[in-house]
């Protein structure tokens, strides 16, 4: 892949909202858009020395384990607020219904496609480019990869020119509401609005709530999502199931 092809596909992935990933464990019962992910992993990417990125994808990782409730491999860090429900989700996937589209409970495996600039051993740039990608997906989203597989798809004499900034994708208008859960939700810090990306931005079923919503740039979603959960149980009556989408960063 050419550096050029590298940008178009970036840009194309920028366009597509991507997988359902999930944020945290199994008892945080809140899920991520890959280009929502995206948004913070390829400017951490993109920061270090002598890498030009391209295509970076993001979707389980097969060699490790799932992350079921009482998974020992778990962070007690990242451990959710223990607000079980009695979710439809597959089996083992954890105490709340996986959202179509998405992805269960488990750790995720990063692929990216990258240019090396002369300059720097490709092993060195590699272990650089690791570290930065682990770092965003846990620190800057809350996201649990536990690999990732770098493919160098083309080596540069010099860092290519600064490529223009592809304006972002036209936003959707905020959907007006009056639901209770929505407006909790909305008085919750590093809450931007509420979304209707996959229907109404409270989505009700027998037993079980879903917001969807987007979380303002430079909050840590799964910090947002667990606090906006919260407060979406709180003001949903009866329901024993809440769960939250991520759908984009503002």
């Amino acid at each position: 892949m050419t550096t050029a092809e590298g940008w178009t596909a970036a840009v194309r992935d920028r366009l597509a909202p991507g997988r359902l990933l999930p944020l945290g464990t199994a008892g945080d019962g809140a899920w991520i858009t890959e280009r929502a992910a995206r948004g913070v992993l390829a400017p951490a990417a993109a920061a270090v020395r002598g890498a030009v990125p391209g295509t970076l994808r993001i979707g389980p990782d097969p060699t490790e384990a799932g992350d079921g409730p009482g998974d020992a491999g778990a962070d007690p860090a990242e451990a959710g607020d223990g607000q079980a429900g009695a979710g439809d989700g597959p089996a083992g996937a954890g105490p709340f219904p996986v959202p179509a589209g998405g992805l269960g409970p488990g750790p995720l495996r990063i692929t990216a496609d990258v240019g090396a600039v002369a300059g720097r051993p490709l092993p060195e740039l590699s272990e650089e480019l690791r570290a930065a990608l682990l770092g965003a997906a846990r620190d800057g989203v809350g996201l649990r990869v536990t690999a990732v597989d770098l493919r160098v798809t083309e080596l540069l004499d010099a860092e290519p020119p600064e490529a223009e900034q592809a304006p972002p994708p036209p936003g959707r208008p905020a959907p007006a509401t009056d639901d209770p859960v929505a407006l909790a939700v909305l008085r919750v810090a590093g809450v931007a609005g509420v979304t209707d990306t996959w229907g109404p931005p409270v989505h009700r079923s027998p037993g079980q709530v879903r917001v969807e919503m987007a979380v303002t740039a430079g909050h840590r979603p799964l910090d947002v999502a667990r606090a906006a959960r919260s407060a979406a149980a709180a003001a949903a009556e009866g329901a024993t199931a809440v769960t939250v989408l991520v759908s984009e960063l503002r």
